[in-house]
C-alpha cells in the first residue's frame, strides 16, 4: 500500500491549500468638508486694471508737466535773448557816449574850459610838480 503512514495520509493532500490573504487593517474613516467655493478672480483683475490705468494717469500727467515745463524754458529762453541783447545795445550806447571827443563836447556845453597844463600835488610835502596854469576861457 502507500509507504506513508496513515496519519500522514489523512493530512496530506493532493493540491496545497490556497494562501489566505493577510488580514488587510480595517480602513480608517473620516468625515471630510465639502469643498471650498473657488474664489473669484474679479477683485484681482480690478485691482490689476486699477493699478494699469493709475500708472498711464500718472504717466500722463508727467508727460503734461514735462511739455508745460519745455514750454516755458521756451519761453524764458528767448526773453534771455532779448535782454541780452538789450545790454548789448546798452553797452555800446555807453561806449559812444564815454568817447573822448563826445566828453570834451558834453563839457563845452557845459560850460567848461580845456585846461593849459597839468600839475600834481604832493601831500608829504605839500609840493606842486608839473607846470599848472590858469585855463583860458
Amino acid at each position: 500500500m502507500s509507504a506513508l503512514p496513515a496519519s500522514a495520509a489523512r493530512t496530506a493532500r493532493a493540491y496545497p491549500l490556497p494562501a489566505r490573504p493577510a488580514a488587510a487593517p480595517a480602513p480608517r474613516l473620516r468625515v471630510v468638508r465639502a469643498p471650498e467655493q473657488a474664489r473669484s478672480r474679479v477683485p484681482f483683475v480690478i485691482a490689476c486694471m486699477a493699478i494699469l490705468a493709475g500708472a498711464l494717469l500718472t504717466a500722463l500727467l508727467l508727460n503734461t508737466q514735462m511739455a508745460s515745463l519745455a514750454f516755458e524754458r521756451y519761453e524764458l529762453s528767448n526773453e534771455l535773448s532779448r535782454l541780452d541783447q538789450d545790454r548789448k545795445d546798452l553797452v555800446a550806447a555807453l561806449d559812444q557816449r564815454s568817447s573822448p571827443a563826445r566828453l570834451a563836447e558834453a563839457a563845452r556845453g557845459l560850460g567848461m574850459v580845456e585846461a593849459n597844463g597839468t600839475g600834481w600835488l604832493r601831500l608829504a610835502d605839500g609840493s606842486v610838480q608839473g607846470a599848472p596854469a590858469p585855463a583860458g576861457g
